[in-house]
């Protein structure tokens, strides 16, 4: 008897589960067909791909829908955020086949299907079995606010000489932080390179070999590869063992298991976005920036070539956004190559994982773009011969800027590209030229941070370049100073040089005054007024962030890094350490006049600060995002759609750009979700048609990361240039 209760138990058993997996599945069948009712009514045109996006639990609001091809001339993506009801519209897709899936946060990449233009398809969230899942599709920057910085106690921090640190140590110069900011503004050094958080950082690959422990994993892989002397020198700044306790715990703690928060999905406005892809240059290139129109008119260049300069290859490369592809153009030289010198030491202590004993960067030209200008001429800066400059831009020439402020030395000079006729022109130039910025003048004026001097401009009148092809006549400079003796010109026995070199530039619209941010901690901004008869007339002043309040250390700021004015002529910078998108507003200082005028902290009054969105670092105690913002730029012209006078950072460890609104207390992420990594260092709008509606403007940036093979994809992925604009609805076509 018992046996048969048993049998009969196990077949009625084995029943329910065939009658309970036929539900299930009739269930999930059900589920389908309403999800491709629902997908049936979403509208669309003949080039457009529709739907909707279900998950176990109903509709997927706030999900990424990607879709990409490899039929066109180059790797081509389009990605679009689903609606509170879980529907999408791809619009405006060239002729092609896609591979379409779904990506948020909460999931894992859906199974990809294939898409045709004109579908409506309805796909199939695939929820994250567990938080260790779902955080693989995080930013760097959430996995980086992991890190756990050294306690405000501890500083200020010395060296002991041996690379070691501790609070009050004595001797060596291998490390002397001050504060915790310093420290956070050095670890933040490493990305200028390359996100922080990504799996390649954040993980300690076996092929690397076997350590006794993991900060000896570290000590070897920061020693890795072409970069390994900087990355070495960082961390023996900071006290070699400390930096590298600080690594190895960070890993220790990700492998066994912790997870960073998760960031919120797209909201409101973030759902109207609309990012479109295309894959340039090479698997070893360094993009540096990416241009396409002349930011003082937007409209120039309209749905005209894209251009991405090659920082590695000392090339540009040329996109074509209409028909997708992508060309090459090398740049030239005018001394043998092998005079310039290599931006990349040419050694390295030990092979790199990914490319051994490899010298893939040679980085000799240094090409960096910076404008098309009104006559549809990319203009750059680009190293071109040896550094040794001529004699009329040294001591004893009779060149007046030579007289004032003799120059040596010169790593960079300036080029342009002409977009039409594809000739480039050299133009020789005393200082390195770094990052231009053009004014609103009648001599069409490019100022430069001379890079690599104590601090000053250095211009190029390119009318009158133009008008006499002379070098010497159409280019100036002058030392950025403080005028300690009253004297109203720059005396190298009483008045002091403005300390540090610049980077980003910007001219102010209203009073054509020039301005650049010099990085440090807390780093400073610094005003120059060329004047009628410039370098006598040259007057500057500096401006640090508010860094030494103690008693506010929510609106301490420091490390600016990106500079950019707005038509009110109110000036913004990023401070890439502290995480703030900061205006100054030079009229509210109360000191303009006197000594007091020489101390850079004496208009902390001028100072607004708004914290960048996302997590802070662990034990940080003032701000210290985990993000970081190469530069930042201001949209004068309403080319993305937010407004005019809209300023923008870039979240270069946040795989995002970010967008202050007008009302100056809400952000808009811009995320790019695929491929993960995206890293940029520059970023302008383009108005392509002014009666195009949204689809006639957006937002150009480029995948800008020092190592490619750092993006989702590992090595062989390419750099992309990124489109991103913004519809009125998630679901306009």
């Amino acid at each position: 008897m018992k046996g048969s209760w048993s049998q009969a138990v196990s077949a009625c058993a084995g029943a329910a589960l065939v009658i309970g997996g036929a539900l299930a599945l009739e269930a999930r069948q059900q589920t389908g067909a309403a999800a491709q009712r629902e997908a049936n009514q979403v509208a669309i045109d003949a080039d457009d791909i529709g739907g909707v996006a279900t998950g176990p639990g109903g509709p997927e609001a706030g999900v990424w829908v990607i879709a990409e091809t490899s039929e066109l001339p180059t790797m081509y993506r389009k990605i679009v955020v689903t609606d509170d009801r879980g529907r999408f519209v791809l619009p405006d897709l060239p002729g092609a086949t896609y591979r379409i899936w779904l990506r948020g946060y909460g999931l894992v990449d859906s199974e990809p299907v294939s898409g045709r233009l004109g579908q409506r398809l309805a796909l199939a969230a695939t929820p994250a079995p567990d938080a260790r899942a779902a955080a693989q599709y995080y930013p760097a920057n959430y996995w980086h606010s992991l890190l756990r910085i050294p306690p405000d106690r501890e500083f200020p921090m010395r060296g002991t000489g041996d690379g070691t640190a501790g609070r009050g140590g004595r001797g060596g110069a291998a490390g002397d932080v001050p504060t915790q900011g310093h420290w956070i503004a050095a670890i933040k050094g490493c990305v200028i390179c390359h996100q922080m958080g990504t799996k390649i950082t954040r993980e300690i690959s076996p092929a690397m070999g076997v350590f006794e422990s993991s900060v000896a994993a570290w000590n070897a892989r920061i020693r890795q590869g072409q970069s390994g002397a900087g990355m070495l020198a960082t961390v023996t700044g900071l006290g070699r063992d400390r930096a590298l306790s600080m690594y190895a715990d960070w890993t220790d703690r990700i492998a066994a298991g912790e997870v960073p928060p998760a960031p919120p999905r797209p909201q409101g406005v973030e759902r109207n976005v609309v990012v479109t892809l295309w894959d340039i240059a090479t698997p070893t290139s360094f993009i540096h920036d990416m241009y396409q129109t002349d930011r003082r008119n937007p409209t120039v260049n309209g749905y005209g070539p894209v251009i991405a300069s090659d920082f590695n290859r000392g090339s540009l490369w040329v996109l074509d956004p209409l028909e997708h592809g992508v060309k090459e153009v090398k740049m030239p030289y005018r001394d043998d190559l092998q005079l310039i010198p290599t931006f990349s030491p040419q050694t390295m202590e030990r092979p790199s994982l990914y490319w051994g004993g490899q010298l893939i960067a040679q980085e000799r030209q240094k090409t960096e773009v910076q404008m098309v200008d009104a006559k549809g001429r990319l203009w750059m800066m680009l190293s071109f011969r040896r550094p040794a400059n001529p004699d009329w831009c040294k001591a004893g020439s009779t060149n007046r800027f030579a007289q004032y402020f003799p120059l040596e030395q010169s790593g960079r000079q300036a080029a342009y590209y002409d977009i039409r006729t594809g000739e480039t022109r050299m133009i020789d130039t005393c200082f390195t030229t770094h990052h231009g910025a053009f004014a609103e003048d009648a001599d069409d004026t490019m100022y430069n941070a001379a890079l690599g001097l104590p601090s000053a401009i250095g211009w190029v009148k390119t009318r009158v370049f133009d008008q006499t092809g002379d070098e010497v006549a159409a280019q100036g400079w002058c030392p950025a100073y403080y005028d300690i003796n009253g004297s109203g010109r720059y005396e190298r026995a009483s008045d002091r040089l403005i300390a540090g070199s610049g980077y980003f530039i910007a001219v102010n619209p209203m009073d054509g005054s020039v301005w650049y941010a010099v990085p440090g901690t807390p780093g400073k901004i610094v005003r120059v007024d060329v004047g009628p008869n410039p370098p006598d007339t040259c007057r500057s002043e500096a401006y640090e962030p508010p860094f030494y309040n103690a008693k506010a250390p929510d609106t301490l700021g420091y490390l600016p890094r990106g500079i950019d004015v707005d038509l009110n002529g109110l000036v913004w910078t990023g401070l890439a350490g502290s995480g703030h998108l900061a205006s100054f507003d030079r009229s509210k200082c109360a000191i303009k006049e006197g000594p007091g005028k020489f101390d850079p902290q004496h208009c902390s009054e001028g100072w607004t600060l708004y914290a960048v969105p996302g997590p802070q670092m662990q034990n940080v105690t003032a701000n210290g995002s985990a993000d970081f913002m190469y530069s930042n730029w201001v949209d004068r012209f309403d080319t993305f759609g937010l407004g005019r006078n809209v300023p923008f950072a870039t979240g270069t460890g946040s795989d995002s750009l970010l967008a202050l609104t007008p009302d100056r207390k809400q952000w808009v992420v811009l995320r790019v979700p695929y491929p993960m990594g995206f890293y940029t260092r520059s970023m302008s709008g383009r108005i392509d048609d002014p009666m195009g509606g949204w689809k006639g403007r957006g937002l150009w940036a480029a995948n800008e990361v020092r190592n490619p093979w750092h993006i989702e994809g590992g090595k062989g992925t390419r750099p992309q240039a990124v489109h991103i604009q913004l519809r009125p609805d998630p679901l306009a076509h």
